[in-house]
């Protein structure tokens, strides 16, 4: 092995706000969900987040993001991958109060890929 960590790249459709949150964190970390929000969902399809940001942040919000960040992978293993629908509907379930040590086991920045207005 050469050191390197193995990661696995998620991504997350968001909005402003919680975008503003992340900038804030110097891209390192996402904020702490609300209290009606006891559960993050990052997602595995670059396509299904694009779906999400485009067709519900926008209409939501005014804009939508699509962002990418690379997870330790080992860590990962703990949250099973959830179908949400059809074949590339693919997302973790990552308890609210767990969220603190998921940003602890990110790799790098969260970057935007994608805008949407």
């Amino acid at each position: 092995m050469t050191g390197r960590q193995a990661t696995t790249t998620l991504w997350r459709p968001t909005g402003p706000e919680e975008l503003a949150l992340v900038e804030e964190s110097g891209r390192r970390a996402w904020p702490p969900r609300l209290p009606e929000q006891p559960i993050f969902y990052p997602v595995l399809d670059e396509g299904y987040a694009v779906m999400i940001a485009r067709d519900w942040n926008v209409k939501h919000s005014g804009a939508g993001f699509v962002t990418r960040f690379e997870v330790d992978t080992e860590f990962l293993r703990r949250y099973p991958v959830r179908r949400a629908g059809g074949r590339t509907i693919l997302e973790l379930w990552v308890p609210a109060e767990e969220l603190d040590e998921f940003n602890a086991h990110i790799v790098g920045e969260i970057r935007v890929t994608h805008t949407f207005r």
